[in-house]
């Protein structure tokens, strides 16, 4: 499924092991960004290209886009499904933009042409998020986009928790052919 698809500032494609000094500089070393949706801080090149061997060979290949500005060149972040369930066709997503690019609108922009590309280009019917309540960056991508407030996302419905402190998103290929 690692294709690549495209905005107007942005390339969302397969990671290379090439990414490794953009993705240090730019976000895989920074506290701030990295423990926002549970990653290590990474603090040297060699963490970064086993982080990256990962990324280009493993399971998490399949799903998971280097965000690449078009106008720099560099690699600014990541956009992902973290987590897919195959048995209802559901699949989460996760993102990260590195800090020097925030207030751009570039993590809403792959948000929205990753849901294009997921319900244009694969079989899954839903695609969800979440952000923990004081994350309010990553809460105003959410609202801006085309999904909506649900009240639990399929990670909490297999783990059998309720929701403390996340808000979900959801949007399903219905309501994205709807729009």
């Amino acid at each position: 499924m690692s294709g690549v698809f495209e905005t107007e500032r942005l390339i969302c494609r397969p990671f290379s092991m090439s990414d490794a000094e953009d993705m240090l500089r730019n976000w895989a070393s920074d506290p701030d960004i990295q423990t926002e949706y549970g990653e290590p801080v990474y603090t040297d090149i060699q963490q970064v290209n086993g982080l990256l061997r990962e990324y280009t060979e493993g399971v998490k290949s399949h799903y998971r886009w280097a965000v690449v500005e078009k106008a720099s060149g560099e690699n600014i972040g990541q956009i992902a499904f973290c987590k897919v369930w195959n048995d209802c066709l559901t699949a989460e997503i996760e993102y990260c933009i590195g800090k020097r690019f925030w207030g751009r609108g570039y993590a809403g922009e792959a948000l929205s042409a990753l849901v294009r590309y997921a319900f244009e280009n694969t079989d899954f019917v839903k695609l969800e998020a979440y952000h923990r309540a004081e994350n309010t960056k990553s809460g105003r991508v959410l609202e801006k986009s085309s999904m909506h407030k649900t009240d639990t996302v399929q990670r909490f419905v297999h783990e059998g928790v309720v929701p403390a402190g996340e808000v979900c998103y959801c949007i399903t290929k219905n309501d994205y052919n709807l729009l």
